[in-house]
C-alpha cells in the first residue's frame, strides 16, 4: 500500500461523523474547500463515490457507510492512541467537547473550568451551549451536561454538585402590584416567563411538591424564552415570576432585590450530571475531566 492512501482518511471520517463540511473543518482547523479536495482525492484512489453532497447537506453512499464501518473505529484507536501517550506523560490533550444547557454551564461548569484547564494545558476545551436535550453521540459531542432526569438510562452519568431546590422569585415592585401567590393554584393569575424548548417547542410546566406529590402546572404569560438564564433578568426587571434554582438567585435574595414566593412548593432535584457513552474506549481528555469533577464533589 502506497503512503498517500492514507491521506484524506482523517477529512472523511470527520465530514462523516459531523455530516457536513464547516464543522468537521472547524474541529480539524482547515478551510472547508481543503477538506472537500482531500475527500476528492480520496474518493479517486478508491475509485467510489464516498459522499453524496447538496448544497444543503452531506450524506453517506452505501459505499462509503461501508468504508466509515471499516476504517472508523481504526481512526479512532489512532488518536486514542496518541492521547495515551501524552497520558503517559503526564499530559492529556486535544480537544475535548461538551455540549451544555446554559444554566448548567452557569451552576456547574464554570466553578470547575478554570482549574481543569490550569491542570491539564494542552486539553483544549470547546464548549456549546443547547438549550434542551442533544443527542450527544450524533452531534460528535465527547460528553454532556445535563439535569439527571434528562440524561438517558444507557448513559454513563457522574454526579456534578448535589442535589438543586426550586426558586419562584419576582421583584418586590412586581409584588406590589400583584399579591404573592399562596398556592400553585394562584398562578393562573399570574404574569409567568415561560421557557419553550428549542427542540420540541414545547412549553416547561412548572413541576410543584403538592400533597407529597409532583403536579405539573401549565402556566400562562407575556413573555416566552429560549435561554434559561434569561428568566431571572426578567423577574428582576419586574415583568413576572420565574421558575429558576436556588443558588442562581441566592445573592439577589440577600440583596432583596427578588422575593421568594412558593417555597413551601418547590420541589428539590437531584441535580447536574456529566454525562458519555460509555466506559469502554474513554478517551484520556474526558477522564481527566471525570477525575477532575470527581475530586471537586
Amino acid at each position: 500500500m502506497k503512503l498517500n492512501q492514507l491521506d484524506g482518511l482523517m477529512a472523511f471520517w470527520k465530514v462523516a461523523e459531523h455530516r457536513g463540511f464547516t464543522r468537521a473543518a472547524a474541529e480539524l482547523e482547515v478551510s472547508a474547500s481543503a477538506l472537500s479536495q482531500a475527500i476528492r482525492q480520496l474518493e479517486s484512489r478508491l475509485g467510489v463515490q464516498l459522499l453524496h453532497r447538496t448544497t444543503r447537506s452531506v450524506s453517506l453512499t452505501e459505499a462509503g457507510e461501508a468504508y466509515l464501518a471499516r476504517v472508523g473505529p481504526a481512526l479512532g484507536q489512532v488518536v486514542e492512541a496518541g492521547e495515551d501517550l501524552n497520558a503517559l506523560q503526564g499530559r492529556p490533550a486535544g480537544t475535548l467537547r461538551l455540549n451544555a444547557a446554559r444554566i448548567s454551564t452557569a451552576m456547574v461548569l464554570q466553578p470547575l473550568l478554570a482549574g481543569f484547564l490550569q491542570e491539564n494545558p494542552h486539553v483544549h476545551l470547546e464548549l456549546t451551549n443547547d438549550e434542551g436535550f442533544v443527542d450527544i453521540v450524533e452531534r460528535g459531542f465527547d460528553a454532556g451536561v445535563r439535569m439527571g432526569e434528562s440524561v438517558h438510562k444507557d448513559m454513563v452519568a457522574v454526579p456534578l454538585g448535589g442535589p438543586v431546590t426550586v426558586a419562584v422569585v419576582a421583584s418586590p415592585g412586581y409584588l406590589q402590584r400583584f399579591p404573592a401567590p399562596r398556592h400553585p393554584d394562584d398562578l393562573a393569575r399570574h404574569n409567568c416567563v415561560r421557557f419553550r424548548f428549542a427542540g420540541t417547542g414545547a412549553i416547561y410546566k412548572w413541576e410543584f411538591q403538592v400533597d407529597d406529590r409532583v403536579v405539573d402546572y401549565e402556566i400562562g404569560g407575556n413573555l416566552t424564552i429560549s435561554d434559561t438564564l434569561f428568566s431571572v433578568d426578567a423577574a428582576l426587571e419586574g415583568v413576572g415570576l420565574a421558575y429558576t434554582f436556588e443558588p442562581l438567585v441566592r445573592q439577589h435574595l440577600r440583596d432583596k432585590r427578588l422575593k421568594r414566593v412558593l417555597a413551601s412548593f418547590s420541589p428539590t432535584f437531584p441535580g447536574f450530571y456529566l454525562y458519555y457513552p460509555s466506559r469502554r474506549n474513554q478517551s484520556t481528555k474526558l477522564r481527566a475531566l471525570v477525575e477532575y469533577a470527581s475530586r471537586r464533589k
